[in-house]
């Protein structure tokens, strides 16, 4: 278990603590309050301070909690802010404002209070004097372009000519300390008292980074916590800066962000943490490891004191990853032919994420220098993981499973050979009984993965929009069925024969329809205020062009083609067992 350090401590007990020596590390995010927070904190601590604006009425056993500060020590024994790096800056910032005015000051209380705030902010030479270039505050966050103001701000105690957030929450405070002075000039000296010993925070001193972030997670449910990207974005920055390049990087940086907040939206982490997961697969495999249990994202590249970030090839390999992703985003049919793009477009409806990682294992083993793939063996490859993993997610269920053959598969890639699953065939008979049994409800994905890559075998199908919202069709409407009940088996609602993707614009009115009157919805009509677009859907419209009703002859029917045209996919692909071949 870790070991914590946790006291509560007013602002003057942390800062004039002889240990404090606080870090604003490289990984974190660029200070970001502005006026609106500013303006609060202000607020608040005026009201605090100052109850009913009567300075009398202050009870000197009150407390304001200002929150939690969690850091751990790092090797150069300073104090690593996890958690609390806006609030302590934003305070460093407001004491240094009340600084200059004490400075100005003769009366005994005010003189008092410079002295405290001294030594809050600066540490003492061996003869007790206060060295201005000596803060207990220092940042080094790589992303900050306007760190040196900070730093040049608490030294100096001038924001003149600066315009970063620092020099203007600064001048802010610096504005409301001369109307407080100007309202309230007897009792000057009470206010940065009253925040120096009765505002408290709540310092959590863990004993390593990971149990630092793991607190501010369970902590924190305002702040936005540090990713994994995070941590990396500081081991390259590290790496450049020792090169010379860290302009270079911090450019590059922003530019792989950009790209992945554009292409990635992971339920859980940041787009930059699905990049670099979809990366590390590439990395895992031409280690050799094909273990099924895969390690956290942070621990697999902290591996050997982050040594994969110390190469020069990764973030450039990471950069070609990330515009393979964009242009498969974009479907750019300038880098994808029309047969590829479709196949992407029906991996996209797949029943779980894992097809991205061999695709991305994929790409950065066997692409040009250009970036390109060779047409057909790319396309030969997205046939066989999508005839496997569909198979897989109804014979397998479950994403665990799956990732035994995907793993050993990702070797296979790295080391120059074909992707088979030679030693995960299907068995024909079983494959068809399990298909036939199988209850494909709309909440399972599953249904749309298969419905989508059926939709893809008609010829005429045209690639569909990624960014275009479809539903899940029930051509034979499940309202008809409760309103005359005229399937004999009931089950016939769920079967894959009647089931189609269709536009969500579309679905919204032909959900209840019977298929005379739905017809008219997927072929298109024209009515006094405009033209409603027919599917794009090409076998809807073929249905509705040939077909008066649709029964349940026709979803057993189509049912039947669906998994006889699947097996077929399965043979071509030589994912069967010997016998069925």
């Amino acid at each position: 278990m870790s070991k914590l350090t946790v006291d509560q401590k007013s602002v003057k007990g942390l800062f004039q603590d002889s240990k404090s020596s606080f870090l604003i590390p490289d990984y974190q995010r660029p200070y970001a309050w502005g006026e609106v927070e500013c303006k609060t904190l202000w607020e608040d601590l005026f009201v605090f301070s100052f109850p009913n604006d009567n300075c009398d009425q202050f009870n000197e056993d009150d407390e304001y909690f200002l929150g939690p500060i969690v850091t751990f020590k790092n090797d150069d024994k300073k104090l690593e802010i996890i958690d609390g790096q806006q609030r302590l800056t934003t305070l460093m910032l407001l004491l240094r404002a009340f600084y200059n005015k004490l400075s100005h000051m003769k009366d005994q209380n005010s003189q008092a209070m410079k002295r405290d705030i001294e030594k809050c902010l600066w540490r003492a030479n061996n003869f007790g004097a206060y060295q201005k270039d000596d803060l207990k505050i220092a940042s080094e966050v790589a992303t900050d372009n306007d760190k040196e103001e900070f730093i040049a701000i608490l030294r100096d105690g001038s924001a003149d000519n600066m315009k970063s957030r620092y020099a203007k929450n600064f001048k802010y405070f610096e504005g409301q300390i001369v109307d407080f002075l100007n309202n309230y000039p007897s009792y000057f000296a009470y206010m940065p008292a009253r925040i120096l010993n009765n505002c408290v925070l709540l310092p959590i001193e863990a004993e390593s980074q990971d149990a630092a972030l793991r607190i501010f997670s369970t902590l924190n449910d305002r702040g936005k916590p540090l990713s994994d990207a995070d941590i990396f974005k500081a081991q390259f920055y590290k790496f450049y800066k020792e090169q010379g390049k860290k302009d270079e990087f911090i450019e590059q940086w922003k530019e792989l962000d950009s790209i992945a907040s554009d292409v990635f939206h992971p339920i859980a982490g940041t787009p930059l943490d699905e990049l670099f997961t979809r990366y590390m697969y590439y990395e895992r495999a031409k280690q050799g490891n094909k273990s099924t249990t895969t390690e956290a994202l942070r621990k697999f590249y902290e591996r050997d004191s982050y040594a994969i970030f110390k190469k020069d090839e990764t973030l450039d390999n990471i950069m070609i990853l990330a515009k393979f992703w964009q242009d498969v985003n974009l479907q750019d049919s300038e880098r994808f032919s029309q047969e590829i793009l479709r196949k992407l477009f029906v991996l996209n409806y797949a029943p779980n994420g894992m097809w991205t990682y061999l695709v991305s294992v994929y790409f950065m083993q066997n692409h040009a220098v250009d970036g390109s793939l060779d047409d057909a063996k790319f396309g030969k490859f997205l046939d066989i993981i999508t005839a496997f993993i569909w198979s897989y997610a109804l014979t397998n269920p479950g994403v665990n499973s799956l990732r035994t053959p995907v793993y050993a598969a990702m070797l296979n890639i790295v080391n120059g050979q074909d992707v088979t699953f030679s030693e995960n065939l299907f068995d024909e008979n079983r494959f068809r009984s399990i298909f036939a049994n199988y209850i494909f409800s709309n909440q399972r994905t599953v249904t749309k993965a298969y419905i989508a890559w059926w939709a893809f075998t008609f010829d005429k199908q045209e690639l569909l929009n990624l960014e275009s919202n479809f539903d899940i069709e029930h051509i034979f409407p499940k309202a008809r069925q409760q309103k005359e009940g005229s399937l004999k088996d009931s089950r016939s609602i769920e079967l894959l024969g009647n089931k189609s993707l269709l536009e969500k614009r579309i679905n919204i009115r032909a959900s209840d329809y019977r298929f005379a009157d739905k017809k008219k919805y997927y072929t298109g009509f024209t009515t006094s205020k405009g033209e409603k677009k027919a599917t794009e859907i090409v076998e809807l419209v073929e249905l509705a062009n040939k077909l008066s009703d649709f029964t349940e002859a026709e979803i057993k029917e189509r049912n039947n083609m669906i998994l006889d045209r699947f097996v077929d996919y399965l043979r071509a692909n030589n994912l069967l067992t010997l016998t069925n071949q």
